[in-house]
């Protein structure tokens, strides 16, 4: 793809507007609206809104949410990202005390907690994922645990010390293909990504390691087969594979839409390739049905 491509929130020309399959309901309902209110008491953010998440009224109707701790002002500026930039300020040492009361309150049974990245910290903001965890421990025991991780710079310490707050899912996401990293992933490697997914497993066999990937970025399908492949030469456990929606004109544009059906074989792809846990369609992102892990861990 030509680097002087004009960056536009419009589609290409030879492309239609965003398909009937993309359309989603406003969110709305009882469910959504505590869900909402209880975040704002206790100040809280969440991935489905900082990232524009187009499921956000699907989840916080049945009263699930993605967390996202550390902030929501993240070190870097990847192409593809709704959540701001910019400068972070320090870390609040009790965020993790109130993702656990919110995750109790609404009777969760799973809970995904996510961050921005951190490059501005020595640990790259793992003591976070490290309180949040802990404190999910106490409060609620029973609750499934995932944890969706910025890649801490390659430094295994970290990792490590989120492994060791016992996360039943540790997720890292690869999101696109080699060739196209340098361009849409700020400040991250592809083949560094597929390392800290190697190292989780080798670190914690139990775990459930997983990853995710966009279409529509610009990728070509040989190049998908091959990030699948990758994955799972590196020990990861599941994958979800969504369509790109570009959030502004300052983002990567859309390159194409591709169609439920195609995700459907793509979700079979992963299945032959040896995948335990797989999500794939349109509406796909990285936490959507993030429950399902607990019957692929129930199985062992």
């Amino acid at each position: 793809m030509s680097m002087l491509r004009v960056i536009t929130d419009q589609p290409p020309k030879d492309k239609p507007f965003r398909p009937p399959w993309l359309r989603v309901k406003a969110p709305q309902g009882e469910v959504f609206e505590r869900v909402r209110r209880l975040k704002e008491t206790l100040r809280l953010n969440t991935v489905c809104e900082s990232a524009a998440c187009p499921n956000l009224g699907e989840c916080w109707g049945r009263g699930t949410a993605t967390f996202m701790i550390n902030g929501n002002l993240c070190t870097r500026a990847c192409r593809f990202c709704d959540v701001q930039s910019g400068r972070a300020g320090p870390l609040d040492p009790l965020e993790g005390e109130r993702v656990a009361e919110m995750t109790q309150l609404l009777e969760l049974k799973f809970v995904v907690i996510t961050a921005v990245s951190r490059d501005d910290l020595s640990d790259g903001g793992a003591v976070g994922f490290v309180n949040t965890l802990e404190a999910l421990q106490r409060r609620v025991p029973d609750c499934g645990r995932e944890v969706l991780i910025p890649d801490f710079n390659g430094d295994e310490g970290p990792l490590k010390a989120v492994l060791d707050a016992h996360p039943h899912v540790l997720n890292h996401n690869i999101e696109t293909c080699e060739r196209l990293t340098p361009n849409i992933r700020s400040g991250a490697e592809y083949r560094r990504s597929l390392k800290v997914l190697e190292n989780a497993k080798r670190l914690r066999p139990q775990v459930l390691t997983k990853s995710g990937i966009m279409l529509g970025l610009g990728e070509e399908d040989h190049e998908v087969d091959t990030a699948l492949q990758d994955l799972r030469a590196h020990g990861v456990d599941g994958v979800t594979l969504g369509q790109y929606l570009s959030p502004s004109s300052w983002h990567r544009p859309v390159d194409r839409w591709v169609p439920p059906d195609q995700f459907k074989r793509w979700e079979d792809r992963c299945y032959a390739l040896g995948f335990r846990l797989v999500a794939s369609g349109p509406l796909v992102r990285s936490s959507y049905h993030a429950e399902h892990a607990q019957d692929v861990l129930a199985k062992g």
